[in-house]
């Protein structure tokens, strides 16, 4: 579970990223993030993982207060899923997932990459499960697609079977089939371990099929929050300021 209470958020240059934010989003929720750029969603998952503070207000992770004192606490509980990939492209599959390990392991044995049996053992399992062989253990993450590359990031981000998966636009840099996939495959493991997906798109549709909850910002505030039958083709027209048309979210054609 995550919990906002009145979060506001301003950056260093005096911008404010996050307007008095209040939101739950319970345990095994799906709750997809829209809103133009700009809008403060990937401001509002930073503050979730502890990247960036919240100026105002009171953030939680189950009942843990995030400050800087609990983040050590919290952070393995959250698994993060990037828009770029952020993998080790020089790195073996491998060695990318087993980096999915990291907040739980100490420093030392980390860079020694030493890491338990089991964890080497899982990064085969998780391969599995997002559809990689066991020929692409030592595989390295630059011969990939663009596919096969989320994929690892998905394997990374479950790689402790984390409550919380975040997703900052996880798709944006692949095809539509391809991005449909990446999300069917995310949202089944999340609901296989009963975990909590907070996900920012840009795509309507996608949000629409995969989400149990949609939320919308637009600078920084919340506008809107609700089923993703709820949101139709006015409601998106007023958080983008244009006109959403079939090619842009043929759910609502």
């Amino acid at each position: 579970m995550i919990r906002f209470e009145a979060v506001s958020q301003t950056h260093k240059c005096g911008t404010q990223a996050l307007k008095n934010i209040s939101l739950t989003i319970p345990k095994g929720q799906v709750c997809v993030l829209l809103g133009p750029s700009g809008a403060g969603k990937s401001s509002l998952l930073r503050c979730v993982n502890g990247l960036n503070q919240p100026t105002s207000g009171k953030l939680f992770v189950g009942d843990i207060e995030i400050t800087a004192r609990s983040l050590k606490t919290i952070r393995p509980t959250i698994g993060m899923i990037h828009q770029a990939f952020n993998l080790t492209t020089r790195a073996t599959v491998a060695a990318n997932v087993i980096a999915g390990a990291l907040p739980a392991v100490p420093t030392l044995p980390a860079l020694l990459n030493l890491f338990p049996r089991e964890y080497r053992a899982k990064v085969c399992d998780l391969l599995d499960r997002v559809g990689l062989s066991e020929a692409h253990l030592t595989r390295r993450v630059s011969e990939l697609s663009g596919g096969q590359q989320q994929r690892v990031g998905i394997a990374r981000a479950f790689m402790l079977d984390p409550a919380i998966i975040l997703a900052d636009e996880p798709v944006a840099s692949l095809d539509p089939a391809v991005s449909a996939d990446i999300l069917a495959l995310l949202v089944r493991e999340a609901r296989a371990r009963g975990a909590t997906v907070l996900c920012s798109l840009h795509q309507l549709d996608l949000a629409v099929k995969f989400a149990d909850r949609i939320v919308a910002l637009k600078a920084g505030e919340l506008v809107f929050d609700g089923p993703p039958a709820d949101l139709t083709a006015d409601a998106a027209a007023r958080i983008y300021q244009t006109p959403v048309t079939p090619a842009l979210a043929p759910e609502f054609a």
